[in-house]
């Protein structure tokens, strides 16, 4: 697979990412179910999952772990990226077909998104980016908004006698992952001057939003629900460690502030 999408072909982009589970083998079974992801592996209880050839998601299984707390840092959602508007369409049919419930649908001006939970509560996201050349731009910066989604009408844009959702299809990727900590002051300091990674958005005090290459985000990170969390405990489930592809630069590990594992592999 060639033709990855905008998000993908920055300098620095996100790879996959690790969740740890209290049941792997369930939380494997939902994302194959809801998002069609593929099993590419297994093994020492550890899944590999993924659309075409290209790992998205890695689950490690321990039912010695405790339950995730939202109001602590960690993931707030995983950002699985479409290549195309039917292709989110599809997913709407399919989701309605098998009465998946959602939390939230929203146009952002820059994509268009919905929201679910996986069964140990894992926020996601399934969109779809509108392209690059029609993201509004505000006082030089890249505008983004939530408004409503109408799902009815993204559905019906199908072309009739269209096939409908099959699986998430070869070109998906992680977009952007959406991260909760105690202070998005910090935290914005740290993807700036650690990662090197630019300020796209804020969203008042409590959410900021960075990138590469002029994406619109490839992290957020907000403290709606954990402001002044203090750092992640080791024994819960939810997140693992969020891995990055860079085309240039050392292959490292670090943590962030709230002790969240950021990995840099070679793209």
């Amino acid at each position: 697979m060639t033709n990855l999408p905008f998000a993908a072909e920055a300098p620095v982009s996100i790879a996959r990412v690790g969740l740890r589970a209290r049941d792997a083998d369930a939380l494997a079974d939902y994302y194959k179910a809801v998002l069609g992801l593929r099993e590419l592996r297994r093994a020492n209880g550890t899944i590999g999952l993924g659309a075409g050839d290209r790992e998205l998601l890695e689950i490690e299984g321990s039912n010695a772990l405790r339950p995730e707390d939202p109001r602590s840092a960690g993931l707030y959602h995983t950002a699985f990226l479409l290549p195309s508007r039917d292709d989110l369409a599809r997913w709407v049919g399919h989701a309605a077909e098998n009465r998946i419930p959602i939390s939230g649908a929203s146009d952002h001006l820059v994509s268009e998104a919905i929201y679910l939970y996986d069964p140990e509560g894992n926020g996601i996201e399934i969109y779809r980016d509108r392209p690059q050349g029609e993201w509004p731009m505000e006082a030089g910066t890249i505008k983004m908004a939530t408004e409503r989604l109408d799902l009815k009408a993204l559905h019906a844009s199908l072309p009739d006698g269209d096939a409908g959702w099959v699986g998430a299809p070869d070109g998906s990727v992680v977009g952007h992952v959406h991260l909760r900590v105690g202070d998005t002051g910090e935290a914005e300091s740290w993807w700036n001057g650690e990662m090197g990674f630019d300020t796209t958005v804020h969203y008042g005090n409590s959410a900021v939003f960075l990138s590469t290459g002029g994406y619109h985000h490839h992290i957020g990170a907000n403290s709606w629900q954990t402001a002044g969390a203090g750092p992640r405990d080791k024994d819960r489930a939810g997140l693992s460690y969020v891995e990055l592809a860079a085309k240039e630069g050392a292959q490292k590990s670090v943590r962030d502030p709230w002790g969240s594992e950021i990995r840099v592999r070679a793209a």
